[in-house]
């Protein structure tokens, strides 16, 4: 057995995201194939509990809305012309204690990227530099967030179509590894199209952690933050 989060636009007042996490039977091995049979008993173990329909946002996916939604496939539009992945952007932004940001990463190839050897060996990671603009890690997921919006905000009026789905799941994510997630940043992006804030925070980075910020207090990767807060 295995748990995986299920995030999902929230109903609440002041809240942006839910996540629930759900066990469900684990099928072992690297394929493919393997991993597709993991989506479905996940899809199907939060059926049982009246979470559905889900998509699945990862190169897993049985549907290609959900493939294409991949930060390895998802692409940004740069200030100054081009685009790049959006996973390129996040690795190539991040700024170390001993370096960064490695703007080179902008280039390569998604896997070649998050792969590359400095950004395990430059030391503690202290924020993000994109475009000229510097990015704290308070909120933890703003960053990876921002730019998940801000690379599916030309497509919103096709992405109305999300607004189906119950939530969202990353069979990849493990949250005992990992903080940022695309399955959390797509349910983010829906919640704030639900609440008519989507166009200005797309537009402002700034605007967008001022929205962000009390809804990452209470998510659970934020339980430190939360502690500190009580003194």
């Amino acid at each position: 057995m295995a748990e995986r989060p299920i995030f999902m636009p929230s109903q609440k007042a002041g809240r942006l995201v839910e996540e629930t996490s759900v066990s469900f039977l684990w099928h072992k091995g690297m394929a493919p194939s393997q991993k597709k049979k993991n989506v479905s008993e996940l899809h199907a173990a939060a059926a049982k509990r009246g979470i559905e329909p889900l998509l699945e946002v990862s190169s897993k996916s049985e549907e290609k809305l959900g493939q294409r939604l991949s930060a390895f496939n998802l692409k940004v539009e740069l200030d100054e012309g081009g685009v790049i992945s959006l996973e390129c952007a996040f690795q190539g932004s991040k700024v170390f204690e001993h370096g960064g940001p490695y703007t080179d990463l902008f280039g390569v190839e998604s896997r070649d990227a998050k792969r590359d050897e400095r950004l395990s060996s430059s030391g503690k990671l202290v924020g993000f530099r994109f475009e000229g603009q510097d990015f704290p890690l308070i909120p933890k997921t703003a960053f990876y967030d921002w730019l998940y919006i801000r690379a599916l905000y030309p497509h919103r009026e096709f992405l109305q179509r999300l607004h189906r789905y119950a939530g969202f799941t990353d069979i990849e994510f493990n949250p005992e590894k990992s903080i940022n997630c695309q399955a959390r940043s797509c349910a983010t992006y829906v919640a704030l199209d639900r609440l008519e804030l989507l166009d200005e925070c797309a537009r402002s980075s700034e605007r967008f952690m001022q929205v962000l910020l009390p809804d990452s207090l209470e998510q659970p990767h934020s339980n430190k933050e939360r502690q500190k807060s009580m003194f």
